[in-house]
């Protein structure tokens, strides 16, 4: 008998606080806490905000120095002198395939990168009748994308000219402006624009 009070008694007092416990706004999770480092709400640093946690006081931070990004994989074939880049080109070439498929997305997305980054120079039909030509700001032709000379190299050649420039240096390196996959849909989009 006297357990079975015990046991009421405990219901009496732990069912309203369970109810209490319980919240209907949806909007409010209550607070959460987990540890003496509170997790579930880290505390952050802003980008640009001086940084206890680092020796220089910087919060941003380059990449450890030999780390890739995960899916990011630097393209193989770099090259700082002439002789260099010339043979990597050619390497790359042979050895790098165009990752992606042409379809109907990757040609309207390499033909926005086309205009974003290649028609002030190569035209608009990639003649290299671009306006910096025409309007004589720069002083040489640049090439013509849909001639034989660019559209009888491989995509990898193409691709690492957009990377890293031209070798007579008139074009310069686009590999830091241009993500690798819209490189690669701006040579489906050269092919494309060649037909």
């Amino acid at each position: 008998m006297k357990k079975n009070r015990l046991i009421r008694l405990s219901v009496l007092v732990l069912m309203p606080l369970l109810l209490l416990s319980c919240d209907k706004d949806k909007n409010n999770t209550g607070y959460n806490y987990m540890g003496s480092q509170d997790m579930y709400y880290s505390k952050f640093y802003k980008a640009y905000s001086s940084n206890p946690i680092f020796r220089d006081s910087m919060t941003n931070q380059l990449p450890v120095e030999g780390t890739v990004a995960r899916g990011h994989m630097p393209f193989p074939y770099p090259g700082a002198t002439l002789a260099e880049r010339a043979a990597n080109q050619a390497l790359a070439g042979v050895n790098v395939t165009n990752p992606l498929k042409a379809d109907a997305d990757i040609l309207a997305n390499g033909k926005a990168h086309f205009e974003i980054f290649c028609i002030d120079c190569h035209g608009k039909t990639g003649k290299g009748d671009g306006h910096l030509f025409t309007s004589g700001l720069f002083p040489a032709k640049p090439t013509s994308l849909v001639d034989t000379y660019v559209q009888g190299k491989p995509d990898g050649e193409i691709f690492y000219v957009t990377t890293y420039g031209s070798i007579s240096g008139l074009m310069g390196p686009h590999g830091s402006q241009i993500q690798p996959y819209d490189r690669w849909s701006i040579v489906h989009y050269l092919r494309e624009l060649a037909k």
